[in-house]
């Protein structure tokens, strides 16, 4: 990178809670975040936010007429750009630029309209402008009254990274001084876990099933000797402010990013050494030696290919000197977009407190003395990879 971007401010919202000290709280304990949910005519494990989060969703789309009809994934990104905007004391004066991503976008609504149009065959008023995936952009943007650019986009499961690469190539190229970056998932709906489960990657919940195993932790991400795919979904939204430079109160620092698309097979496939992270952590890094890297909050979604092939490819770029490895995805489930941020936020966590988050049921790793330099992955169905490298 020509110069390093800081991370001035940084909000968010999941099943770990909705604010920095609750969530670092429940990073230290080994307790899981991952319930089971009634669908019209299934159960499935997930990860869904507090009752005491979902009640503050509720009051927010009530406090605006306008607001009542917008699909969670909207007043998701609402509620944590609100926090992080006035934690970095920014104003809307600022006209800074907002790129909100999300895998899904209105998935509830949409489900939603499109059920009352095969039931009458009329689309209701609101069926278009409420599920378009601009809106979370469109939206946060109108709730903050900014005036920058507002960017929407989808990238599968490494959306949120890439709205922080747009972010930062924005805040670098002088266009905009300074950017609001994020993703945004509300995708806990039964046709989105049926699709999961079609492709065999969930976590079975079904103890008549005949690979049903009784396990402490739902989602065995990074258990590379697991036997089956344990994918579980969560929700939530996570924003950054970013500012280029190294600002005095910066969370942590921007220091170099990557990102890879490889040549698959298959439509949801990877390769067995990840080739494209090989060559977006490689990027990352830059002219950094690999030994000056701390930790790696790796993607691990928790299926047996995705883990094992990502392990892989960090074994490709760091040799026998492999950093210490951890996820967050056996606490708080696969957010989709939104799941690189909360990788970000961890790893700003712990270069804040200057401790490493273990996963409580691999083999334990040699603690680093101190943490500076951490890698952060990403990676969505296509392929694209995005690795990000903070420094304290």
């Amino acid at each position: 990178m020509k110069s390093p971007v800081s991370i001035t401010a940084l909000a968010s919202l999941s099943a770990l809670g909705s604010n920095s000290k609750q969530i670092w709280e429940n990073y230290q304990n080994e307790d899981h975040f991952i319930s089971e949910k009634e669908f019209k005519s299934f159960s499935a494990l997930v990860a869904q936010i507090s009752e005491e989060d979902k009640i503050a969703i509720q009051e927010l789309r009530t406090s605006d007429s306008k607001y009542v009809n917008l699909d969670h994934s909207v007043l998701y990104c609402m509620y944590v750009s609100r926090k992080a905007v006035k934690d970095a004391g920014w104003k809307s004066s600022d006209n800074f630029g907002i790129n909100i991503g999300s895998s899904r976008g209105a998935t509830s609504l949409f489900e939603k309209y499109h059920k009352a149009f095969l039931e009458s065959n009329v689309a209701e008023t609101l069926s278009s402008p409420t599920t378009t995936l601009g809106n979370i952009s469109s939206w946060t943007a109108h709730d903050l009254q900014t005036d920058g650019p507002e960017i929407s986009h989808s990238i599968a499961c490494s959306t949120g990274l890439h709205a922080l690469l747009n972010g930062v190539v924005w805040v670098l190229s002088g266009m905009a001084n300074k950017f609001l970056v994020g993703g945004s998932e509300a995708a806990l709906t039964g046709f989105t876990i049926a699709q999961m489960k079609a492709l065999k990657i969930y976590a079975k919940n079904d103890r008549n099933h005949s690979e049903f195993v009784e396990e402490s932790y739902p989602c065995q991400a990074l258990n590379l000797n697991k036997k089956q795919n344990t994918m579980v979904l969560g929700e939530g939204a996570a924003v950054l402010c970013l500012e280029k430079g190294v600002k005095k109160n910066a969370l942590a620092v921007i220091s170099g990013v990557g990102y890879a698309t490889e040549i698959l097979e298959h439509n949801v496939s990877i390769s067995t050494e990840a080739t494209c992270f090989q060559k977006s952590m490689k990027m990352a890094l830059g002219e950094m030696n690999p030994n000056e890297i701390d930790a790696i909050v790796m993607h691990a979604p928790g299926t047996i290919k995705g883990d094992l092939s990502e392990v892989k490819a960090i074994e490709k770029v760091f040799g026998k000197d492999v950093p210490f490895l951890t996820t967050n995805k056996w606490k708080l489930g696969h957010t989709f977009a939104t799941s690189g941020l909360l990788s970000i936020e961890l790893a700003v966590l712990m270069l804040q407190h200057q401790q490493v988050v273990s996963v409580p049921f691999i083999k334990p790793q040699r603690k680093p003395k101190q943490l500076k330099n951490i890698v952060v992955n990403a990676v969505g169905f296509g392929g694209n990879a995005v690795s990000v490298l903070l420094t304290k």
